[in-house]
């Protein structure tokens, strides 16, 4: 296999890097919806040894009449799940009013498609001493990404993350089109970690586990994975979202094809 660009190593805590030659797994649920909820998910990822949480706790949702998450409430719960797992947690944040409460609790800062040029945002999480999770716009071009995120770098972050989350085409059997070609492409024209959210740019919890696979293959740094205890009782997004036996599963496999990819690179 070609020897990937080394991006920047971004360095979250407790042990947790994004960059250079790893691929870190981000997992959780698309929304955090009860605290017992996430206690479960914590547990379950804590045993198989994940360190980076995700759960929404603002929701931008197309209809005004969807679930549009908890809130600072929900924030509150991510943070019991952090004391008591020892998380680092990445959730996003909707407006700049939010942001000086919500860092409080947030380690990676999410940036999500519908705002990825919210350009009153991504210069006030600029400004921040933080990671920030930019996703791609649903129907942005590469250009239009990377300017984004000068937004964000020309106000003194330069702790920014790519995220290839899908784009929006004429193909309507996937939610988006899962445009893998985006990693070495953002890898050529930055020095900047990118990761890949398989759940959103494919809409479709059985093909999460072979695109990450594909992810890892094409050289990105990592990726973004929805899971529920009961996705078919999720509030939001439980079509694409795994259950704990399929993503213990694909973790695994992961795992083993990092190992594989390593000893390809070292030999």
């Amino acid at each position: 296999m070609e020897d990937f660009k080394v991006t920047k190593v971004i360095d979250i805590g407790n042990g947790v890097k994004i960059g250079g030659k790893n691929f870190e797994i981000i997992a959780g649920p698309c929304a955090v919806e009860s605290e017992e909820q996430m206690y479960e998910i914590g547990k379950f990822l804590k045993d198989l040894g994940i360190k980076l949480l995700r759960g929404g706790a603002f929701k931008p949702r197309t209809s005004p009449y969807s679930f549009q998450g908890l809130g600072f409430e929900g924030l509150k719960i991510l943070n019991k799940i952090k004391e008591e797992y020892n998380f680092k947690i990445v959730s996003e944040i909707m407006d700049p009013r939010d942001i000086e409460k919500s860092c409080e609790i947030i380690d990676i800062i999410q940036i999500g498609s519908r705002n990825m040029q919210n350009y009153s945002l991504l210069k006030e999480v600029g400004k921040l001493d933080k990671p920030i999770l930019l996703k791609r716009g649903m129907s942005s071009t590469i250009r239009e990404w990377l300017m984004a995120a000068e937004y964000i770098e020309a106000e003194g972050n330069k702790d920014i993350i790519f995220c290839e989350r899908g784009i929006r085409t004429f193909e309507d059997y996937t939610r988006n089109t899962l445009d893998l070609v985006s990693v070495p492409i953002i890898k050529s024209l930055s020095n900047y970690p990118i990761i890949v959210d398989p759940s959103h740019g494919t809409g479709r919890w059985e093909l999460v586990p072979s695109s990450t696979k594909a992810a890892l293959a094409i050289g990105a740094d990592g990726a973004i994975i929805e899971i529920h205890p009961e996705p078919s009782k999720a509030l939001s997004d439980g079509r694409q979202s795994l259950n704990f036996n399929e993503f213990k599963k694909m973790y695994k496999d992961i795992e083993i094809l990092k190992r594989e990819i390593n000893n390809d690179r070292n030999g």
